[in-house]
């Protein structure tokens, strides 16, 4: 059975904050309410998210429960983003219609549909969205939460829109739901972390979007201002290795810890 069409709209946005909508509004009141209950926050480096304009903001990724904590950050920072999220999430009753409702898209990764997200979301920076991004393109499987090898999809969006990019890194969310979990801890509030750096310089790549290994260069300059931020975050340097899906029997999507039947 085929997916209804998305109704997807790239106008330009408007509201408060800039990007915010009556769907996304409702959704972030419900939402904010109930992280407060379970969470407290810590945020650093708000001054370097553009106030309007199109900007890509990239950040780590180490639990399902971080997009909001993201989404956060930059909404009470003055910015509604737009993200491409995981298609299977869009399918949950009532939380993919408010998903869809809050000008979210989803998208079907490892598969030929894949190729459209880059489509989307150079329609949304063009539009002047911001447009939230997680370079490594699931979560992390290092154990202990660093990042990993990132594809390298955020280069290549960088470099053919020449859009801003601001790091992002993120700490606090795997405590409160670790990767690949369904317990939530509740209590005590745990704190999240969460700090914007300031903008990267892609401008030596420009026009090398069809060279693969620039576009490799590229995504590790992103991933490794990405992993500074979140050693300042942590207190502790990352291990020398970086963990590479390719090099790995893991598969690349996926919860890999749950027992297959």
């Amino acid at each position: 059975m085929e997916s209804a069409p998305l109704n997807i709209s790239y106008a330009p946005p408007k509201g408060n904050p800039l990007g915010n909508n009556a769907s996304f509004a409702i959704f972030s009141r419900i939402v904010i309410a109930l992280m407060n209950l379970i969470s407290k926050h810590e945020w650093q480096g708000a001054e370097n998210i553009p106030k309007d304009g199109p900007v890509i903001v990239c950040c780590n990724h180490i639990s399902y429960y971080d997009p909001l904590v993201f989404a956060r950050f930059l909404y009470k920072n003055g910015r509604a983003p737009r993200f491409l999220g995981k298609a299977s999430i869009f399918r949950v009753p009532v939380i993919g219609l408010i998903l869809r409702k809050a000008g979210q898209v989803p998208v079907e990764r490892e598969t030929k549909d894949a190729g459209a997200a880059l489509v989307h979301a150079r329609a949304f920076l063009k539009a002047g969205h911001m447009l939230g991004v997680y370079p490594e393109g699931t979560l992390t499987r290092d154990a202990n939460y660093w990042p990993m090898v990132a594809k390298t999809g955020l280069a290549r969006l960088a470099v053919m829109t020449q859009a801003p990019v601001i790091p992002v890194a993120q700490w606090g969310a795997q405590e409160v739901l670790p990767a690949y979990s369904k317990k939530i801890k509740l209590f005590p509030r745990t704190k999240l972390q969460v700090k914007a750096g300031a903008r990267l310089d892609f401008s030596k790549w420009y026009g090398m979007e069809g060279d693969p290994e620039a576009m490799v260069e590229a995504t590790e300059y992103a991933m490794a201002a990405i992993t500074s931020i979140l050693e300042e975050l942590r207190g502790e340097k990352r291990p020398a290795d970086i963990f590479d899906s390719h090099n790995s029997a893991l598969p690349r999507t996926g919860n890999f810890k749950k027992k297959s039947k």
